[in-house]
C-alpha cells in the first residue's frame, strides 16, 4: 500500500531495458511505482511492486487497475512502455506479427491511458507518457509494422491529449533512439550505425536521455505541454 499522498506511478513493461530504468528513475524521484509484464520481474526495490499484466488483454489491464486502485487508490503517472517489434522486409511479414505489434503497442496503450484516465481525473491531475521510435520519422525500412503501430501511438497521444486536457491530465510521446536493449541486440552493426548516421548526433541513445525528457513531462510547470512527440538524437531525414 502506498502511504498516503505519496506520488503513485506505473510503467507498462517494466521487467527489463527501458522499463526498468524507467521504474528505477521514478522510485529515485520518491513515487511509489507499479510495474507490469507478461512475465515475472527478476528485480525488487523497495516502494516498487510489479504485476503480471498482458496490456493488449482488456480483463488483464482492469485487472491491474485494480490492484492499483485498492493499492493506492491513486495514480498520478503512467508511462507506456511495453510493445513488440519484428524486423523484416515487408514482402517477408506475416499478418501475425503485425498483428501482435498493433495489439500490444497500440491497442495496449489505449486500453492502459483509458484506465489511467478514470482513475486521474478524480484529482483532476495526470501525466501519461507514451513511448514511440525515431523509426517513425526516419521510415525506418524493415520495420513497417513496428513503425505503423508507434505512428499510431503517437496520432492517438494526440488525440487523447485533446480530450483529456479538461481534467488536468497531459499526454505525451517521447521517441527514443537506438539503445541497447533486448529489443535492439539483433539489429546488426551495419544497419545501426546507418540509423546513427540519420542522426544529429551521433552516438546511441542512453537510459538518462529518456529520463531526461520524462522528467520535463512530469514537470508541475509543464502542465500546458501536451499533444508533443519529442524525438532523441536530433532527426535529420524527415
Amino acid at each position: 500500500m502506498a502511504d498516503p499522498g505519496s506520488r503513485v506511478a506505473l510503467v507498462t513493461g517494466a521487467r527489463k531495458g527501458i522499463g526498468r530504468a524507467l521504474a528505477e528513475h521514478l522510485l529515485g524521484s520518491g513515487y511509489h511505482v507499479f510495474g507490469c509484464s507478461r512475465g515475472d520481474a527478476d528485480w525488487e526495490a523497495e516502494g516498487f511492486r510489479h504485476v503480471r499484466a498482458d496490456v493488449a488483454v482488456e480483463a488483464s489491464v482492469t485487472a491491474l487497475f485494480r490492484d492499483i486502485r485498492q493499492r493506492a487508490g491513486r495514480l498520478d503517472v503512467v508511462v507506456n512502455n511495453a510493445a513488440v517489434t519484428s524486423m523484416n522486409h515487408l514482402l517477408l511479414t506475416p499478418a501475425s506479427s503485425v498483428e501482435k505489434m498493433l495489439s500490444v503497442n497500440v491497442t495496449g496503450t489505449f486500453l492502459v491511458s483509458r484506465e489511467a484516465a478514470r482513475l486521474m481525473r478524480k484529482q483532476r491531475y495526470g501525466r501519461i507518457v507514451n513511448v514511440s521510435s525515431v523509426a517513425v520519422p526516419l521510415r525506418l525500412a524493415g520495420q513497417a509494422g513496428y513503425v505503423a503501430s508507434k505512428a499510431a501511438v503517437e496520432s492517438l497521444s494526440q488525440v487523447m491529449a485533446r480530450e483529456l486536457a479538461e481534467f488536468g491530465i497531459t499526454v505525451n510521446v517521447i521517441g527514443p533512439p537506438p539503445i541497447t536493449t533486448d529489443m535492439t541486440r539483433g539489429v546488426g552493426k551495419e544497419r545501426m550505425g546507418r540509423l546513427v548516421d540519420a542522426m544529429a548526433v551521433k552516438r546511441l541513445g542512453t537510459y538518462a536521455d529518456v529520463t531526461n525528457v520524462l522528467d520535463f513531462f512530469l514537470r508541475p510547470e509543464s502542465e500546458a505541454v501536451t499533444g508533443q512527440v519529442i524525438y532523441l538524437g536530433g532527426v535529420l531525414n524527415t
